[in-house]
């Protein structure tokens, strides 16, 4: 049993774990080694983590009854999602999906018309089960090694229209 509550500072350390964990053992499942390796040195490390969560955006965690984070996701004021992430252990379980539902109820609250990040592979396929749509692929290099992931978004409410003067 999990519970979904607003990021603290004291979760940063837990959540750079989870971060590196995911993508040296999950990420191996769609992507190369090499893809896997540079992928891993771009994990923020717990001061880092700790400034992106407190620069405005809404960070959420899910954590078990003892408070260990299992998973985190976050949504910034431009409806971004940056992270989208879990544990190894539990991905798979259902733990992800009320973090997402989380992340998209703050979305609806602050009256933002659509949500959009960048998806791994494996995001990709969970984000298109919560009503995302695919953009487009994005390739590009990272320190020298070609990797992808895809431009996906969902609309929460009509694209306003153009008000004429």
């Amino acid at each position: 049993m999990t519970t979904i509550r607003q990021f603290k500072d004291s979760d940063a350390p837990q959540m750079t774990a989870i971060y590196l964990r995911a993508v040296t053992a999950l990420g191996k499942l769609r992507y190369q080694p090499e893809q896997v390796a540079v992928w891993a040195k771009l994990t923020p490390d717990a001061d880092r983590l700790t400034e992106l969560m407190n620069d405005g955006r809404t960070g959420f965690v899910a954590v078990t009854p003892d408070d260990t984070v299992v998973a985190f996701g976050d949504l910034e004021a431009d409806g971004h999602i940056h992270f989208l992430y879990a544990d190894p252990d539990v991905a798979g379980t259902g733990v992800v999906s009320p973090l997402y539902d989380a992340i998209e109820a703050k979305a609806i609250a602050d009256n933002l018309g659509k949500m959009y990040c960048e998806a791994s592979e494996l995001a990709k396929s969970f984000l298109l089960k919560k009503g995302f749509k695919v953009v487009e692929r994005r390739d590009f290099e990272v320190a020298g090694v070609a990797i992808h992931n895809y431009a996906v978004e969902k609309r929460l409410r009509a694209p306003s229209a153009p008000t004429v003067a």
